[in-house]
């Protein structure tokens, strides 16, 4: 490979430092190539009061790193796949996903969502793990909760809720898979993209997206853009509370929810099109509203 050194942009937070450290090591061993992690600091780091979806959504993580690779600061991105909004500059291009870790989310606080008190309070900013919570347990009492995951487990510590839920990869990734218990994917289906990890450059950076693309897990890669699809089908955006999942078939098992989780429309199929077309002709207007982009 021609290029031998990459500046590789990353948010600051402990998971985010740990998943560009993935790729740094898997360039350095493969391919000896020199590699200066470079912290971005974002909006969505930054404000940490306010639910995501009334500050300007997903583009909080990445708009800043965007900017960084437009204006050659850093050569590539490395995100959390789900993060990343659906729709992405045309000059800039996804090079690599890769291989996925567990997809599950982790339940913090108790045993089981039958072990959680009659009107407890379960903090979450997210709209998909409120929307289920609510449809599993409408007793239930929804608290923001925002920050990274020690800022999380700190707040939870603290009492600012009972329990809360986190994704088994980030938990993983950050050596605590003793935290939590993990939630089964047919009682809590995941976000799109959940547990990827993706790397992104300027599309006409030819060199460095093949050297990136080395570094790119097929499988992963085909599941996380089939779900894209489907979130792009739908017009979600960051208030669309929806789960799904493609198997390594191509087969995408989707749910979409009221905000409130009193009702919810399920299905699967191989097209994403198709599939979002099934979803929201059958689903109530409480759903079918959330999903206009």
């Amino acid at each position: 490979m021609s290029v031998n050194r990459i500046r590789l942009g990353t948010r600051g937070s402990a998971l985010a430092l740990v998943q560009a450290g993935m790729v740094r090591d898997a360039l350095v061993h493969s391919y000896g190539v020199a590699v200066d992690i470079v912290v971005i600091k974002t909006t969505g780091d930054m404000v940490q009061d306010r639910p995501l979806a009334e500050i300007g959504g997903k583009a909080l993580w990445t708009k800043e790193l965007d900017r960084a690779l437009l204006t050659h600061e850093i050569d590539c991105a490395v995100h959390s796949m789900k993060d990343v909004e659906t729709i992405r500059p045309g000059d800039i291009t996804i090079a690599a996903i890769l291989p996925r870790a567990d997809v599950r989310d982790r339940l913090i606080g108790a045993a089981s969502f039958a072990d959680v008190p009659h009107g407890a309070t379960i903090g979450t900013s997210s709209p998909r793990r409120r929307a289920q919570l609510l449809r599993l347990r409408p007793d239930l009492q929804i608290v923001p909760l925002r920050g990274n995951v020690e800022t999380r487990l700190a707040k939870l510590a603290a009492g600012e809720a009972d329990a809360t839920l986190l994704a088994a990869a980030g938990l993983e990734r950050l050596g605590r898979p003793d935290v939590g218990v993990a939630i089964d994917i047919d009682i809590m289906l995941p976000a799109p993209a959940q547990g990827a990890v993706g790397i992104e450059v300027r599309s006409d950076e030819k060199g460095t997206r093949a050297l990136l693309a080395t570094l790119d897990h097929a499988p992963t890669h085909r599941q996380v853009m089939a779900e894209r699809a489907l979130l792009a089908a739908l017009h979600a955006d960051c208030h669309s509370p929806v789960a799904a999942l493609a198997s390594d078939g191509g087969e995408i098992r989707a749910e979409l929810f009221a905000e409130d989780g009193s009702a919810c429309v399920a299905g699967s199929g191989g097209d994403p099109q198709a599939l979002a077309r099934d979803l929201l002709a059958r689903a109530p207007d409480s759903i079918r509203r959330l999903f206009s982009g």
